[in-house]
């Protein structure tokens, strides 16, 4: 999962209903790029380069995981969505709106389409002022310039003013609880989504040790002989952890939110396991995680199984590859099953077959707005 990273974008309108346009492009970079954590003042000034109505102009914080390359692109979606026509080899032009990359953290990049910093920012005080309101110590990283040494040294000397309507940022709302389960079958992405709703919303992510169990690959290759090991070495090492991580909240964590829930070991025993063992198993299961907190929140996201298979397939674990759909559709069923039982939980189960939230910011802010709902009826 790509790491978060602090954009600077610039706004600009000179046609129709300015103030609105702006307001309509915030909204659209929440959507498609990530959360607008501040906003600047809204500046008017006249047009740069051309004959034209004056521009209003605002600079945007965004929190993105997308490259700065992708960001480009989306933000000439946006553009083109909210009127802007662009005409080849007429230089400035007027436009409902203009979307320009700033800064991109700190990173340097030139390339035939994108150069960040933007190499215009340093002359143009319509982009340095309201950047100021935002960051007026952020270092230009190949000038060696804080952003007010900028605009002292900025020969624009076009009027600027600052006027009184503001625009808002926005931001993902989610309803935390203490304690977020993200479920699902192999494949499914519930790591990915727990991974990324801890770090929006400050969560403590606990992550299934899958990886370091020595028993799983063996278990691939020969289920009937090493079902058992594995699912009582799974049980005892996501007992550990559970009350290692959820009874010992972590101070500076708004809630704890796991890619996995203890009952997941009865689920998947119950599918691996001769009817004896099982027995034997859930025995020993119902005494270990008698005291074991519950989720507040319990999240299944169903794919279908042609789907589970490219994703297997795509991630590449080679003990992965022989997992068939006939053993994933046992454990979907076995979800259900467990999911019909429940009354005292509540139970999401949530279609994401056609849904790609890592590569959709508009996938994942549906997930949000699902996950958040309160009282949802679980599955009957």
């Amino acid at each position: 999962m790509k790491i978060i990273t602090t954009t600077y974008i610039a706004l600009g309108s000179n046609q129709g209903e300015k103030m609105d346009w702006l307001k309509k492009a915030v909204y659209e970079v929440y959507k498609a790029i990530g959360d607008v954590t501040r906003v600047s003042k809204v500046y008017k000034t006249p047009a740069w380069g051309f004959e034209g109505d004056d521009f209003l102009n605002a600079v945007i914080e965004v929190n993105t995981r997308f490259s700065a390359e992708v960001t480009l692109e989306k933000l000439l979606t946006i553009e083109l969505q909210l009127g802007r026509i662009r005409v080849e080899n007429i230089g400035y032009q007027a436009r409902t709106i203009d979307l320009d990359i700033l800064f991109y953290g700190n990173e340097t990049i030139v390339s035939e389409r994108l150069t960040v910093p933007h190499p215009k920012l340093i002359e143009r005080s319509f982009v340095l002022y309201p950047l100021a309101d935002l960051v007026p110590n952020l270092i230009h990283p190949t000038l060696n310039k804080s952003v007010s040494e900028l605009i002292n040294n900025c020969k624009d000397t076009s009027p600027i003013e600052a006027i009184s309507d503001q625009l808002q940022h926005k931001k993902a709302e989610f309803r935390q609880v203490n304690y977020l389960t993200i479920e699902g079958n192999i494949g499914s992405g519930k790591t990915s989504l727990a991974e990324m709703i801890a770090e929006d919303f400050n969560g403590k992510l606990i992550l299934e040790r899958f990886k370091d169990n020595p028993f799983l690959p063996k278990f691939y290759e020969d289920q009937a002989r090493f079902a058992f090991p594995l699912e009582m070495s799974f049980l005892a090492d996501r007992h550990q952890q559970l009350m290692d991580d959820i009874s010992q909240l972590d101070l500076f964590s708004d809630f704890a939110i796991s890619d996995y829930n203890p009952n997941k070991s009865l689920i998947f025993s119950k599918v691996t396991l001769q009817e004896d063992e099982y027995a034997l198993y859930k025995k020993i299961f119902d005494i270990m995680y008698s005291e074991v907190p519950k989720p507040d929140v319990y999240v299944y996201l169903y794919q279908n199984i042609e789907r589970l298979l490219r994703n297997i397939k795509k991630r590449g674990r080679e003990y992965e590859q022989n997992i068939t759909p006939d053993y994933l559709k046992r454990i979907h069923d076995g979800y259900l099953n467990f999911f019909k039982s429940q009354n005292k939980i509540d139970v999401k189960v949530i279609d994401i077959s056609d849904l790609d939230f890592v590569a959709n910011r508009e996938d994942y802010l549906y997930l949000i707005e699902k996950i958040s709902e309160i009282n949802t009826k679980s599955l009957r």
